[in-house]
């Protein structure tokens, strides 16, 4: 499952992720078991070329229920956003694509005891309001254990490419294919400040 399509347009104006305002209209919740049958369904009517199965999200939904996240308004179902969180070695393998995004080995994801290297934003559906939760999301990602890390995606659409626009990813240099990146506020360099490379550089993926 890749990322995003939804049934209404994304943001207009660009915005940072981790600035968005937070909606009182839209609640965002962890996953529930009991929606995971109909969180498959939206995904497979909403997404064009994804079919997931109950089963297969509650596969992910056990080994870290924080990973799949629902839009609800009302008590009702607007749609969801999944990710992969990365440790070193899945940060690694996203960049330079050795890792199977669909079908991800459990060994390049991070344990609830490891530091989250990346999140991967593995697909985001939603339709009427849902899109009004991603300000809901970003503060969901801001906990201690997430906030260090960037996010990455690859919008496989118009509208999912004009989202990932909107809310501050730019397309990175990577040996993975068209690959995007938010990078979070207190992980830029100021404007003035001198160069440093980072222990984890992605000059060896640079094509």
């Amino acid at each position: 499952m890749r990322y995003p399509v939804m049934e209404r347009a994304p943001l207009a104006a660009k915005r940072d992720f981790d600035l968005l305002p937070r909606s009182a209209k839209v609640d965002v919740y962890i996953v529930k078991n009991s929606t995971l049958g109909e969180l498959a369904e939206m995904a497979n009517r909403l997404v064009p070329g994804v079919q997931i199965t109950e089963p297969d999200l509650a596969k992910y939904h056990r080994f870290d229920p924080d990973s799949i996240l629902t839009f609800n308004r009302n008590g009702k179902l607007l749609g969801a956003v999944a990710f992969l969180f990365l440790n070193s070695r899945g940060h690694d393998a996203l960049i330079l694509d050795e890792i199977n995004l669909k079908n991800p080995d459990f060994g390049l994801l991070a344990t609830g005891s490891e530091e989250v290297s990346a999140i991967y934003v593995r697909a985001i559906a939603g339709q009427g309001r849902a899109m009004a939760g991603l300000g809901n999301v970003s503060e969901h990602l801001s906990q201690p254990r997430l906030a260090s890390a960037d996010l990455y995606a690859q919008p496989t659409s118009v509208v999912g490419r004009n989202l990932t626009i909107s809310i501050g990813f730019e397309p990175i240099h990577s040996y993975q294919h068209d690959l995007w990146r938010y990078q979070r506020p207190w992980n830029r360099f100021p404007i003035n400040a001198p160069a440093v490379q980072p222990a984890r550089s992605f000059a060896d993926a640079w094509h």
